[in-house]
């Protein structure tokens, strides 16, 4: 199973229990140990995951922090642990500063079992920034942040690789915020810049900053809802042409019906594959027994299909190399479980014409 399904399936258990997780203890033991075992570390190996290791750290003898994950027997990631529901502030992490000072770790990890705040020692070496460079939510995570996640696994973990991306993590997620601050109150010096570029040199009086710190609030909300609305339309509502060009059925003369499930369905998959491949690339082709979404309109590149012609019992085909696995689909919402599968398969069909034709694909099967 793939990390990403993992971590979903936790998602979902998280949910059900977050609310009756009442202490720190049930917090590590319920939310926290099944996480580092996703990662792929052995929770029941201490020369693995050591609970509450303990060092001196200056005068402070006897010191523990909550998990240490071990790599050939030297700290190489450290945990600290608040309860469910806990906030976490910057003052949470004494312990996770000394430690990460005493020992050899150069990741430390602040969590409450929902969130989980990645730090490192990008400001100052083998001192712990006071910022993190990468926050993970089990309850509300993007596919990107999964990729990051990936990087921590027991079989990925490189230390150079994750320090290589992780300024540009941190300073993102800094300029976002800042982004997100100025949106709900712009700063004066960003009201200041954005007049300069609209009225002309004009003196900016106090009477016209007031005035558009305003309109440069409304301008920056505007603008974001209406990209947000270009994507939205243009993954659940396709164009005219597309529909001709990439919805193929023959309703009228071998009596196919295209449902709405199976046009939401396509719509689903083509909206997940937006940023892997231009839209106009996956076609719909519906048929009496099943409806194939393929890539090029090309029956040797499939990409899935919908077997959704009971309604009662939804059923998704998905293409692994020359086969095709079926799964239930209990709600159209399901079908993104399988997003990283959509574009891991597309990707394959965009390698040179010489591998594939080696590898060979799964070819349409009436």
């Amino acid at each position: 199973m793939d990390l990403i399904d993992q971590l979903k399936e936790l998602s979902i258990r998280v949910r059900k229990i977050k609310d009756t997780v009442q202490t720190e203890e049930a917090t590590k033991n319920a939310l926290i140990m099944p996480f580092i075992q996703i990662l792929g570390y052995n929770v029941f190996d201490p020369n693995e995951v050591t609970p509450e290791l303990v060092a001196d750290v200056g005068m402070k003898k006897g010191e523990k922090v909550d998990y240490a994950i071990l790599k050939d027997g030297k700290p190489i990631m450290l945990f600290e642990c608040k309860k469910s529901g806990s906030d976490l502030n910057i003052g949470h992490a004494s312990q996770l500063f000394r430690y990460f000072h005493a020992t050899e770790a150069r990741f430390g990890v602040l969590t409450n079992g929902i969130l989980y705040r990645f730090f490192t020692d990008l400001e100052q070496a083998n001192k712990m920034d006071e910022k993190p460079f990468l926050e993970f939510n089990i309850l509300d995570f993007k596919d990107q942040y999964v990729e990051e996640l990936k990087k921590f696994t027991k079989p990925a973990f490189n230390v150079e690789l994750i320090l290589n991306t992780a300024s540009d993590l941190k300073y993102t997620r800094a300029i976002r915020n800042v982004l997100a601050d100025w949106m709900v109150a712009p700063s004066e010096d960003f009201v200041r810049l954005a007049c300069s570029e609209v009225i002309n040199g004009k003196r900016i009086t106090p009477a016209i900053k007031e005035q558009f710190t305003l309109i440069t609030k409304n301008a920056f909300q505007q603008l974001i809802s209406d990209k947000i609305n270009e994507r939205l339309k243009l993954a659940m509502e396709p164009s005219e042409e597309l529909k001709k060009d990439n919805i193929i059925s023959d309703q009228d003369s071998d009596g196919i019906i295209t449902t709405e499930e199976e046009f939401e369905g396509y719509r689903i998959v083509r909206a997940i594959l937006r940023e892997t491949v231009d839209p106009k690339r996956v076609v719909m082709r519906d048929s009496k027994s099943y409806c194939a979404i393929l890539l090029d309109d090309n029956n040797r590149k499939p990409i899935c299909r919908l077997r959704f012609n009971n309604p009662s019992r939804m059923m998704l085909g998905l293409f692994e190399e020359k086969e095709e696995r079926i799964v239930s689909v209990t709600d159209l919402s399901d079908i993104y479980q399988h997003a990283d599968h959509f574009k891991k398969t597309v990707l394959r069909y965009n390698k040179p014409a010489e591998l594939l034709f080696e590898e060979g694909v799964a070819t349409e099967r009436s």
